[in-house]
């Protein structure tokens, strides 16, 4: 089989995107969006499913999330081009199921965004100021798209303030919790108390890494930067994987400073778990903290929504999307049409306030689109690619097939029902665009 192209082609009317990205601009990148504000709610959550030693499942969903990671780091230096999962898709499986993942990455991005905006006017902000919702959804998110469209390079330097505030916060807890023991409050006998009433320890960890999966889920957004990147085959692999790994490292080391400083049951009940930890130490005003989730909040609307543009941006050059999306800034060179029409699709959800039963699919629709990549990545294993690029052992893209379907049997019934909605409008949108793509070959 003849290798497959790795650049636009010459038929392709858009302009490319521009190289700014070095290798620690892209790891800030990563790391600011898995660092996102999710660690800040979730540890209350995976404790009420796992027990007190919620490191435990934090690291079994780094592992998971290894796996598909790898998957990507291989295709991404592969093919490094817009599109992320929707591109790697249909040069496997066709125009299809390309447009089924990138309208998976798509509804989840556009919806992250709107539920991140409507967070960032609520309790977090009303510590400060209290102002409609709506005046602050609305200029949140203009101030957002205008930052996205100024540049890449422009976005990612705001993404590195944000990330250093944000790993900060984290630092914070975990020091705290250090405190915490060595003053003599703190109860170490929790790190090991796995298992709750209703399950063991093995069912009980799974479970929690299910909802601490979600903490690790955003690294997928740097895949639709990678042709903005300078040299991706040597600098992506190096900033996914130092991204992830220091990413699990704060994580783990927070669900210990939170283990060993608040007991399990008021760290189940409360909806800030890491407050509680704050609480328990003493000498740091609370405000600090939502400060730091505001920034948080921000950080990772911002990410996604450079996700959301240049994955549209992807699927349109690919065919999969109106062409009138892959127009871009003449000087800026960022993707105006795409961040344009992502913003407004936020906006509209964010003001009408309808977004929570879409969000709640958002974990089942990024199965389904990691399932794809790593499956993906076995069928494009016949190909041959013009340069070198980084390989993952067979072993690992199958391990990482088999952790998305195992990851989606611990989901709800009512949220399978949500998503399968969402996946037959996809599908059907889908049928379409195949339909188009067949006319114009």
């Amino acid at each position: 089989m003849k290798p497959l192209p790795t650049t636009p082609s010459a038929t392709d009317s858009s302009a490319p995107l521009k190289k700014a990205l070095t290798t620690s601009l892209l790891y800030f990148f990563i790391l600011g969006d898995v660092l996102g504000a999710g660690v800040y709610v979730l540890v209350g959550q995976v404790a009420a499913e796992s027990g007190g030693a919620v490191w435990a499942p934090l690291l079994v969903a780094l592992c998971l999330a290894l796996l598909t990671a790898a998957s990507y780091a291989e295709l991404v230096t592969k093919y490094p081009r817009a599109g992320g999962a929707s591109h790697y898709a249909t040069l496997a499986y066709g125009p299809f199921l390309g447009f089924l993942a990138g309208f998976c990455m798509l509804a989840a991005g556009v919806v992250s965004v709107a539920a991140l905006a409507r967070g960032f006017g609520g309790d977090y902000l009303s510590e400060f100021i209290t102002l409609p919702v709506a005046l602050v959804t609305m200029v949140f998110l203009t101030a957002l798209a205008l930052l996205n469209a100024r540049g890449i390079r422009e976005s990612t330097r705001a993404n590195v303030v944000a990330t250093i505030i944000e790993v900060g916060g984290l630092l914070l807890v975990i020091g705290l919790g250090a405190w915490i023991v060595l003053r003599g409050d703190g109860d170490a006998g929790r790190l090991t108390d796995l298992g709750t009433s209703r399950e063991g320890p093995v069912r009980a960890v799974l479970g929690g890494a299910v909802l601490a999966y979600y903490s690790f889920v955003g690294f997928e957004t740097s895949v639709n930067v990678a042709e903005e990147t300078r040299d991706p085959r040597r600098s992506y692999p190096r900033a996914l994987f130092g991204a992830l790994i220091t990413a699990g490292a704060v994580y783990a080391l927070v669900g210990v400073a939170a283990a060993v400083a608040v007991p399990t049951e008021k760290l189940t009940e409360s909806s800030g778990p890491l407050l509680e930890v704050v609480r328990a130490a003493g000498g740091v005003p609370t405000e600090l903290f939502s400060a730091i989730a505001l920034v948080a909040v921000a950080n990772g609307a911002l990410l996604t929504g450079i996700m959301s543009s240049r994955l549209t941006y992807g699927m349109a050059r690919d065919g999969l999307l109106p062409r009138f999306l892959t127009k871009v800034l003449p000087g800026r060179r960022t993707p105006w049409a795409a961040i344009a029409t992502t913003t407004s699709l936020s906006l509209l959800l964010a003001l009408t306030g309808d977004v929570s039963t879409l969000a709640s699919t958002l974990v089942l629709l990024l199965l389904v689109v990691f399932f794809l990549v790593n499956t993906s990545l076995l069928a494009l294993r016949r190909d041959t690619a013009s340069q070198d690029h980084f390989r993952a052992p067979t072993l690992v893209p199958v391990l990482g097939a088999l952790s998305c379907v195992l990851l989606a049997t611990r989901i709800g019934h009512e949220v399978w029902l949500r998503g399968l909605l969402v996946l037959a409008v996809g599908a059907g949108l889908g049928v379409i665009a195949a339909v188009r793509s067949r006319r114009s070959s």
